[in-house]
């Protein structure tokens, strides 16, 4: 599928019928428990947390919720995260780190809820305090984008020793169709604006952002999804058992290093 647009793989994510953490976790994690709340205001449903053995490795699972349906979007506010998911995120991280367990974090989100109420609970801040503290979290972490991962709402969860993409995802500083308001004062221009941004997986392989690919079945994961999941494991499990034998110290200096030369530019 090295042939298609951004554009067309913005389609596939947005197919119908394309899975979802809620059918992933339970292929590629067992005995998995869910956590909620983050201790200040409430839980947020657009965030799962929980703990599951990946194999034999007991680990913390982090992820965006992407409803399969229109029930499950209005209950998870469309996978865009409220301050309180960014903060019961970072308290499982934490814990994670107290038990020496890796973390593995699945993204797929639009970007954070951007309401008034979240911006009055301090979703800034929240998402602020993700990037400072996962950048020093002291336990292997691991994220892996689904579908969309959009701007700063997906960044708080991505801030990693590695990071995956589905063949077919994005990851973007902001939407198409913002850029293009921003850009050309025109939002109809999302199309152009998709290709410019340089969003796919391809793209932030060569940037240096994206260090695995996960291949997808032609038209989408939606058409094979326990093969997508068979794969999505097979990289976890690689990772978690790479990452868990390198020393501490070396493994905050390589993250460190990892955001410091991320990106390209000219001047």
């Amino acid at each position: 599928m090295a042939n298609l647009t951004a554009w067309d793989r913005m389609a596939i994510v947005h197919g119908k019928g394309r899975p979802t953490v809620n059918d992933y976790i339970p292929a590629i994690f067992t005995r998995f428990m869910e956590f909620h709340g983050d201790r200040y205001y409430g839980d947020d449903a657009a965030i799962i947390g929980g703990i599951g053995y990946l194999s034999d490795t007991a680990v913390t699972v982090l992820a965006q919720v992407k409803g399969r349906d229109l029930d499950e979007n209005k209950k998870t506010n469309f996978s865009m995260p409220h301050p309180e998911g960014y903060r019961k995120a970072l308290r499982l991280a934490k814990q994670a780190e107290k038990f020496h367990r890796p973390v593995i974090c699945f993204v797929d989100t639009p970007g954070a809820y951007c309401g008034i109420e979240a911006e009055e609970r301090g979703q800034g801040e929240a998402i602020a305090r993700n990037l400072y503290e996962f950048m020093t979290l002291n336990t292997p972490v691991i994220s892996v984008i689904l579908g969309e991962g959009g701007s700063g709402g997906a960044l708080a969860m991505a801030v990693c020793d590695e990071l995956a993409m589905l063949e077919n995802s994005l990851y973007s500083v902001i939407s198409p169709r913002g850029a293009a308001s921003i850009l050309w004062k025109d939002g109809s221009k999302e199309k152009e604006a998709c290709e410019i941004l340089k969003i796919t997986a391809d793209d932030l392989t060569k940037f240096g952002v994206c260090d695995k690919i996960i291949k997808e079945p032609e038209g989408g994961a939606q058409n094979a999804p326990a093969q997508v999941a068979d794969s999505i494991y097979e990289y976890l499990v690689d990772a978690v058992s790479r990452l868990k034998k390198v020393d501490k110290n070396e493994l905050l200096e390589r993250r460190y290093q990892k955001f410091r030369k991320i990106g390209m530019f000219t001047e």
